[in-house]
């Protein structure tokens, strides 16, 4: 089965708690905007280990290029 945007956004949302998420791509690149109070305190790098610990092997198994804007929902209203 192909990786869609929403697949990605399913797995994402099961796995971490967003206030706001799109998802888009073409099937092999993907963009994605994650607002998660999750990403409170933290630098860049640790929240895209964050999502990537959502996504689990997918990471490396279905999704070969996902670019990320995170941001907390303080970020996100501002």
């Amino acid at each position: 089965m192909a990786t869609t945007p929403e697949l990605i956004h399913g797995y994402i949302s099961a796995g971490l708690e967003c206030t706001h998420l799109e998802v888009d791509g073409d099937g092999q690149h993907f963009t994605a905007v994650i607002v998660s109070p999750a990403f409170a305190g933290k630098r860049p790098i640790q929240r895209h280990q964050i999502v990537y610990a959502a996504l689990g092997d997918r990471m490396r198994e279905e999704i070969h290029a996902l670019s990320m804007k995170t941001l907390t929902p303080e970020e996100y209203q501002g």
